[in-house]
């Protein structure tokens, strides 16, 4: 008898556990942006790079209007093609070149369009972008799942827009009931 597949976790947010000592992942929150039977894709949505979006323009040549969203920190996504560049953005009536709509309230875009519209204040409003993603081969997120490596709950859009950084994991697990600072570094099995 094979076990039940496990419910996807698209939309979600993955908060790391205590215990997980992985420098890209500890005291991280991760936005879900696919899971599924071949595997999962994330974006850790606490990571600042010190680089901002004005770096970014820059780099790319892109000319940029003088205003304060260039000042915005870019995130260090996750460990997989970290030469790549995500934007996590609330839906516009503007279609991107390269967007996946993961839920009705958050999309994913890949493309160059939407760095020029952001360098240009034209961009979506509530934007973050990433430098690389998190993913997870067939089985593998499951297996974290069941070694207490994270805790999970239904994304928030507010959490991932308009939360500072520095407080998007304490938001996401008050949601939970939970308050971080009592949260120890094992978890036992019964």
């Amino acid at each position: 008898m094979s076990a039940a597949p496990f419910p996807s976790l698209k939309n979600s947010f993955l908060l790391a556990m205590p215990g997980l000592t992985d420098p890209m992942f500890s005291h991280s929150i991760t936005y879900m942006c696919e899971h599924g039977e071949e595997g999962a894709m994330g974006i850790v949505i606490n990571r600042p790079l010190d680089l901002c979006w004005r770096d970014i323009f820059t780099q790319l040549k892109i000319r940029t209007l003088d205003s304060g969203d260039g000042d915005q920190p870019v995130l260090a996504g996750g460990p997989v093609q970290v030469e790549r560049g995500f934007v996590l953005h609330r839906p516009t009536e503007r279609v991107w070149d390269n967007s996946m709509k993961i839920s009705t309230e958050i999309m994913l875009t890949t493309s160059l369009d939407i760095i020029g519209a952001l360098a240009s204040n034209e961009g979506p409003p509530g934007s973050l972008v990433a430098l690389g993603y998190a993913g997870w081969s067939e089985g593998q997120l499951e297996r974290e799942l069941a070694d207490n490596c994270w805790l999970t709950l239904p994304a928030d859009q507010h959490i991932l827009f308009d939360v500072p950084l520095h407080l998007r994991m304490r938001a996401a697990a008050s949601k939970l009931g939970i308050d971080l600072d009592l949260m120890v570094g094992t978890a036992g099995h019964a």
